[in-house]
């Protein structure tokens, strides 16, 4: 386990030149009850701080991609997507009888022949789907591709070997600028990973209100880019700036590699804020299990407050209570969780159900980039591929593999609740939160909702379509 940390000063505070209006003494003259945590730029204000994005493996995945699936398996380099759609309704020779989702019934067809272990019938729906599909065609043809790619490994018991080669690759071949430029892009067109930032950063806020010093757990691997806009809302309170120690807990080891940067950058932005600022990185860990209090520099007379997005998916199954325990040991304010909806975890030992939800949720999320971005956008190729990892993960290999930390077992919202609910009690959003994550959507195109199934529901769901996607609670001791 390794520590660093960084410190600014109180002496620093307002001691930087302003920033394009950003400055605390030009951000909001007075302080209302309540501040919005939206960025006012998101994009502007990214690009003052940080030249990294969310995922520092997607030029490596994509050139592992190409390489590795076109080592098992020959891959057309097709683009028109003519065959796929002659094929769509060639079935029944009628198209609209499955709506076009080909790719679906044809992988479907072949999760199940695996399951069964009719080789027969997986060597030629393989090679059907290799005739089919395209990395660079329409979202049918894209699918096929990258689930083929999981097929091929699963059949082949080739996953793990696949797995370590995307990940090697990933962690050898990135590139800073093209890395940053596509997270600061995803955050323009789609709320995916914006919508839990700004509902946690308020109930975060909501929580800490009033506390001279801050200390915010981080628990992701999203390269800090959830955290100017509470610095942001920090710097502008019209009584006093408290003391805010952040320590970011890093899970991949692609993260570890960039975080110096990261530090860096964040000391600046903080600097410029005016806010008197610790930063502290650990890395190392193996599992989220391994963490103490004494490792994470928790004291007394700090307010706590633990921040998870995204992360609790790698935690083994059999050890998530342990780890919901050891937060409720570090006495925080608040913890917040955000997570993708999906099951990936109680269909693990299915292969065809796990195939068929991992497909479900890869199919919502492949349409939602298809409408976002232009089809020519590079970096929906970006993501797309980036992708190619995550899905030999899950139906591809074994979990008790060692994977440090890149397990793949999504659980939806109402199963981390009854978990969370063993440990903590549930904090209802405020409707100052709730007006925070509506103005949000409103800055993205029509498709995205927010939404509470019910009255006995305590997150918040961002939904595509109709569709939940991500969800976001908060919880007490």
């Amino acid at each position: 386990m390794k520590l660093s940390s960084a410190k600014i000063s109180k002496e620093s505070k307002g001691a930087s030149p302003s920033h394009g209006g950003h400055h605390k003494n030009s951000f909001h003259s007075k302080r209302q009850s309540h501040h919005s945590i939206l960025p006012l730029q998101p994009v502007d204000q990214l690009e003052q701080w940080s030249s990294v994005a969310v995922d520092m493996y997607n030029n490596g995945s994509s050139n592992n991609n190409d390489n590795n699936h076109h080592h098992h398996q020959p891959q057309t380099s097709h683009t028109s997507t003519s065959r796929s759609s002659d094929y769509s309704g060639g079935g029944n020779g009628n198209p609209s009888a499955t709506g076009n989702k080909w790719a679906s019934r044809l992988l479907k067809e072949c999760a199940r022949a695996i399951s069964d272990k009719d080789s027969s019938k997986i060597h030629h729906l393989l090679w059907m789907l290799n005739e089919l599909a395209s990395p660079y065609g329409d979202c049918e043809q894209k699918l096929a591709s990258y689930f083929l790619q999981a097929l091929f490994c699963k059949a082949t018991e080739s996953g793990q070997r696949c797995f370590k080669t995307l990940t090697l690759v990933a962690e050898k071949s990135h590139c800073f600028d093209s890395a940053r430029k596509l997270i600061l892009k995803f955050q323009e067109v789609s709320p995916w990973t914006t919508f839990g930032h700004v509902a946690a950063n308020g109930a975060i806020l909501e929580a800490l209100d009033g506390e001279p010093k801050l200390h915010i757990i981080d628990i992701s691997n999203t390269l800090c880019t959830q955290w100017p806009t509470l610095l942001e809302a920090l710097a502008t309170r019209n009584d006093y700036t408290p003391h805010l120690k952040l320590t970011v807990v890093v899970t991949a080891n692609i993260v570890r590699s960039v975080m110096k940067e990261i530090s860096q950058r964040m000391e600046k932005f903080a600097r410029l804020m005016g806010v008197p600022f610790e930063f502290n990185v650990i890395s190392g860990l193996n599992h989220l299990g391994q963490l103490t209090k004494e490792a994470l520099g928790v004291v007394e007379d700090e307010a706590v407050a633990v921040n998870c997005m995204g992360a609790l998916r790698g935690v083994p199954v059999e050890e998530r209570a342990a780890v919901i325990g050891m937060f409720r040991s570090l006495g925080p304010k608040v913890v917040t969780v955000v997570e993708e909806e999906a099951d990936f975890s109680s269909t693990r030992y299915d292969f065809v159900k796990c195939f068929e939800e991992c497909l479900r949720f890869y199919t919502v999320y492949f349409e939602m980039l298809e409408e976002s971005f232009t089809p020519t956008s590079n970096e929906k190729l970006m993501l797309e591929r980036e992708c190619s990892r995550g899905i030999v993960r899950v139906l591809a290999c074994d979990d008790d593999q060692d994977n440090e930390g890149e397990r793949e077992r999504r659980e939806k919202g109402s199963q981390w609740s009854e978990r969370l609910k063993e440990a903590f009690s549930p904090v209802g959003f405020s409707d100052d939160v709730v007006d925070d994550v509506k103005a949000l959507l409103k800055r993205y195109k029509p498709g995205w909702a927010l939404a509470q199934p019910d009255q006995n529901e305590i997150a918040l769901y961002l939904t595509w379509k109709e569709e939940p996607v991500v969800w976001v609670s908060a919880w007490k001791p």
